[in-house]
């Protein structure tokens, strides 16, 4: 495709995406590689990515950020999981925890031993055996030695692009301020030459990263990728997002509560809440979700509600030539579990193991497609679940989630598990067995039978068994401090900045 080297690496954009990348580009290759970014401070993030999953963990320690530090910085708390409302039913609700439940045998998983402990009567919640689970339930919450809990965080997403941006300023990041004004490409083959910025300066490069969100300057206003729509499955098209006063003490998990055209969120932060509700535009007008929310909140709003557009999808092709889509400008699934910046994580650690520092290779670009279509396939699958899977038929929204013809992948799935209760988890893929298993459970699905190894214990263990499991998950819960008491301890905001 292209035999020159890479030598000069061009972000186009900054933002969480954008400075992920910077950071983390930085950090592996120092001075080797020319970084820039290019960003505008006349044009505004989307900056509603506030809630995360625990695999972030894995990328601060790449880019060595103390963690008491960075939380500190961000105005940051803890996250435990979701708590799912009125998603299977109104008034209903279920939490989405990071733990794991039980132990595993090398023969079937824990759900195994919870179903046949049910068959004989034994009626414990299944949360009650995974330790995260039941620390969210009771607001509590520690950073453990030997990685003793799972978890994630909340945090202000300007606040945490403003981090990276000095983290990788100090690793000779040149940060370039302009709006793009234009994309050049070469006529013999496509390839992106340099960006125009309004001010006439010409930003060339080797290798261009497209962090421009939803208007994906790069590659698509200038390569013509071709999107893949998903509405279909997940028809959420709007967002509107508003900041709260904080009126109380922040719980360590995130809310995501269903109404009848979509559902809306609630994110604790320290210094204020996080609020915004999703819909689709056929159900509900922006007029009518702006005053669902503002009636909804709790404290007094910071800003004023504002409308963000989406459809959701993904790009036919996340890197183009030599131009890698981040973020927004790579397609969007709708934040019901926290994947935004996964993605751009996961999609930047996958361009630094293929980086193209000889020249861009073909088979390079058709293995990083092929692996972040896998996973972004499977993430969406996991979200279209919560959807399918429900007993509300109230609204004509949730007449269609309930009876909509389901990805194949998706499909086999629901009905290997409501049949056996056997889930598994597949390469490239974000969410484990625990995962699914808990919202499957949470939406209402109880599998027919279970795998027969849960009977092969000698009579009387297996009361004994699943006893012991709920005991030690409690006696270590019960050891826990509370969420907000950990918080002032470990990673308080300092009090001029609240």
């Amino acid at each position: 495709m292209n035999a020159n080297p890479v030598n000069k690496v061009v972000i186009a954009g900054g933002g969480t995406a954008g400075w992920i990348a910077a950071a983390t580009l930085s950090k592996a290759f120092g001075k080797q590689v020319e970084i820039c970014l290019i960003e505008s401070d006349d044009i505004p993030t989307v900056g509603v990515g506030e809630a995360t999953i625990p695999p972030l963990l894995n990328l601060h320690k790449i880019l060595e950020l103390d963690e008491r530090e960075f939380l500190s910085a961000v105005k940051g708390t803890f996250k435990l999981g979701i708590q799912f409302e009125n998603w299977r039913a109104q008034g209903d609700s279920y939490i989405h925890s990071f733990g794991w439940a039980g132990k595993d045998s090398y023969a079937c998983g824990f759900i195994h031993f919870w179903l046949a402990g049910l068959q004989r009567g034994i009626n414990i919640p299944y949360g009650d055996y995974c330790v995260e689970h039941l620390a969210a339930r009771q607001n509590k919450f520690a950073v453990l030695p030997s990685n003793g809990l799972n978890y994630a965080y909340h945090f202000d997403a300007g606040r945490y692009a403003q981090l990276l941006r000095l983290h990788s300023e100090k690793r000779g990041v040149q940060r370039i301020e302009g709006k793009i004004a234009k994309v050049n490409t070469y006529s013999h083959n496509g390839f992106i030459k340099d960006l125009v910025l309004d001010s006439g300066a010409v930003i060339a490069g080797d290798l261009f990263i497209d962090c421009t969100g939803f208007r994906a300057l790069l590659i698509e206003q200038a390569l013509h990728t071709g999107y893949i729509d998903w509405s279909h499955w997940l028809p959420c098209d709007r967002a509107v997002a508003v900041q709260t006063e904080s009126l109380g003490a922040p719980i360590p998990y995130t809310r995501a509560i269903a109404h009848e055209a979509g559902w809306r969120w609630r994110i604790p932060l320290q210094h204020r809440v996080g609020n915004g509700l999703v819909y689709c535009s056929r159900y509900l007008t922006d007029e009518q979700a702006k005053e669902k929310l503002l009636n909804s909140i709790e404290g007094a709003p910071l800003n004023n509600p504002r409308v963000i557009q989406f459809r959701t999808g993904t790009r036919t092709q996340h890197w183009n030539k030599n131009c890698v889509a981040l973020g927004l400008s790579s397609g969007f699934l709708e934040p019901l579990e926290s994947t935004s910046i996964h993605m751009i994580q996961r999609s930047v650690l996958r361009l630094l193991q293929l980086f193209p520092n000889e020249g861009i290779l073909p088979e390079a670009v058709a293995e990083f497609n092929a692996q972040t279509s896998l996973e972004v396939e499977r993430i969406r699958d996991f979200i279209i679940l919560h959807y399918c899977v429900t007993e509300r038929d109230d609204s004509p929204f949730w007449q269609h989630c309930r009876t909509m013809t389901l990805p194949e992948s998706l499909q086999r799935r629901i009905e290997l598990f409501k049949k056996t209760g056997r889930i598994f988890k597949g390469d490239s893929e974000l969410f484990g067995e625990e995962s699914w298993i808990q919202v499957m459970l949470g939406q209402g699905i109880l599998p027919a039978t279970y795998h027969p190894f849960a009977d092969a214990l000698p009579e009387g263990e297996l009361p004994q068994f699943l006893n012991r499991v709920r005991e030690s998950t409690r006696h270590k819960v019960d050891q826990l401090p509370v969420h907000v008491d950990f918080i002032h301890h470990y990673c308080a905001a300092t009090k001029e900045e609240h």
